[in-house]
């Protein structure tokens, strides 16, 4: 039987790669700001309608470096419901992760607990946008320029998400993307720095580069968040196809919801209004663990791997101070579950799994 795991990465033809390819093996410029990077720069920044934009080698370092550039210290408020990158590169910096609960329909930090969870210690917001779907930017807004705290926004999962009709990139003082082979778009491992307040341009820019000014001084504190022109290369390939991605991965949702969303037993999280989504995954949360584990049991007997994302909670990290008060965010780590995504999937594989989860869910006690 045919493995079917939680997702496949994109790959595009292989002759298109090829031609990139050839073009580094002429120039022999490999890596350090190579001119296929310079080329995916200029296509990203026009595709995210933005003038700041730097191409590194993953999200996590592109996260470490906004937490760096905008010289956060002290307390950072972000949310238990996310990858360990989000929390991981805010201790790495060294501050410390103050985590609030999340709402139960979007799954995004509830911006109605971040207030009172502020200190005289609180230097910023990390916000994530959670499988792609927006976080209350408006209220996050509100409240940072109330008390005068930087924004940052996880757009991990969020390539070519709109809100309001604006790139989701466009707000915070920093975003920042993942290009991980997971992702939507991807250049095999990648991310990006988008930079919306200006005065952190430069030095974002020099930051990824160890500090570099010229080859024999240095701005100031650095690390290597360069990328190559191999990666840059996939990337290149990948961009124009990313209509065609998001409309494939769009029908199989739909699929998925015309078998999934009656279903009571069945909780799919809310897309935020005014938002152009981008499909990137399709999450379900299920009525209690014991339903998860017996599905999850199921689906795999069957040679079907969706993958509990995200679980556990950040706050129960060793690393991190683990009293934080999140019902809603243990709620909903304990029953999500994303379930297969990805171009090739067919429509017959879709209702297959969809079926396998509702027999299952009709033989789980009801608590």
């Amino acid at each position: 039987m045919l493995r079917i795991p939680v997702t496949k990465p994109f790959l595009p033809e292989i002759s298109k790669y090829q031609e990139y390819v050839q073009k580094i093996w002429d120039s022999n410029h490999l890596t350090n700001n190579g001119p296929l990077v310079i080329q995916l720069e200029d296509k990203l920044k026009s595709y995210c309608n933005t003038s700041s934009l730097f191409f590194v080698c993953n999200g996590t370092i592109a996260l470490q470096i906004a937490i760096k550039a905008l010289d956060l210290k002290g307390e950072v408020i972000t949310t238990p419901f996310s990858y360990v990158a989000t929390t991981s590169s805010i201790v790495w910096e060294g501050c410390e992760a103050v985590f609030v609960d999340i709402e139960a329909d979007s799954l995004t930090i509830d911006p109605a607990k971040i207030e009172s969870a502020i200190t005289d210690k609180t230097s910023a917001i990390v916000a994530t946008h959670v499988y792609g779907n927006p976080c209350n930017i408006e209220a996050i807004e509100k409240i940072a320029i109330k008390h005068g705290l930087k924004v940052i926004y996880d757009a991990a999962h969020c390539f070519a998400v709109e809100y309001n009709n604006r790139p989701i990139s466009s707000y915070g003082d920093i975003s920042i993307f993942s290009f991980h082979a997971t992702k939507l778009f991807h250049t095999i491992e990648g991310g990006a720095i988008i930079v919306n307040n200006q005065d952190y341009n430069h030095k974002v820019s020099y930051m990824r580069n160890f500090g570099h000014n010229g080859q024999e001084e240095f701005f100031g504190l650095g690390t290597n968040g360069k990328n190559s022109e191999f990666h840059a290369a996939m990337g290149l390939c990948n961009l124009p196809e990313i209509d065609s991605i998001i409309k494939e991965r769009k029908n199989l949702s739909e699929q998925y919801n015309t078998y999934l969303s009656k279903d009571p037993d069945i909780q799919i999280p809310l897309t935020r209004k005014n938002t152009k989504y981008n499909y990137a995954y399709y999450p379900i949360l299920l009525r209690d663990e014991e339903s998860l584990l017996a599905v999850l049991k199921k689906l795999n007997s069957k040679n079907i791997f969706p993958r509990r994302y995200f679980y556990p909670t950040l706050s129960e990290l060793n690393y991190v101070d683990n009293d934080s008060l999140i019902p809603i965010a243990q709620s909903a780590s304990k029953r999500a579950l994303c379930l297969p995504l990805y171009v090739g999937l067919s429509v017959e594989d879709v209702k297959r799994i969809c079926i396998i989860i509702l027999d299952e869910l009709r033989t789980c006690p009801k608590s």
